[in-house]
């Protein structure tokens, strides 16, 4: 299946405002996955591949390592919280008009298995449960190869107009 990040070279950054302001988020999201666009820098600490958007829903996936340790010996919290807020924040981005734009307001994370170095691959998925002109709302989860539940989230995001001219 798959088992590691095939090697390229990826583009960190933040594309321009009037470029995202441009395109559909489906269309902004895509660019960012298909390194037409650059790729986020908090991306560099998870490494995803073999991602896909459709309109409210993106998949991706990573490898947990031994630099994603916390001082306990197994993989820390932030690095599911940076994949599922990513996979929520996408699956919202990837359902707005051009000219629209989101900000996470809140979330919350359940851990249910722990990760290690040993895990392999790991699989995290993003749906929106309802986009509105002024809120959002989505869920995550990750999953190991053998599809066994290790963290979900859920979040609540503030839409709004990308302002002109900046």
């Amino acid at each position: 299946m798959h088992d590691e990040p095939a090697a390229t070279n990826v583009e960190y950054g933040v594309a321009p405002t009037d470029v995202m302001a441009s395109m559909s988020g489906l269309d902004f999201v895509r660019a960012i996955f298909e390194g037409k666009l650059p790729a986020p820098p908090i991306r560099q600490n998870v490494e995803p591949f073999d991602s896909t958007a459709e309109k409210g829903h993106v998949v991706f996936y990573s490898v947990p390592g031994f630099r994603h340790y916390n001082p306990i010996g197994s993989v820390h919290g932030g690095y599911a919280a940076i994949l599922l807020d990513s996979a929520m924040g996408l699956a919202v981005h990837s359902a707005l008009p051009a000219g629209s734009g989101y900000t996470t307001l809140e979330f919350k994370i359940s851990f249910i298995r722990g990760m290690t170095k040993d895990t392999g691959p790991v699989r995290t998925e993003g749906k929106t449960l309802n986009v509105g002109r002024r809120a959002a709302t989505a869920e995550a989860r990750i999953a190991d190869a053998n599809g066994r539940l290790l963290a979900h989230a859920t979040t609540t995001c503030l839409v709004f107009e990308i302002p002109k001219g900046t």
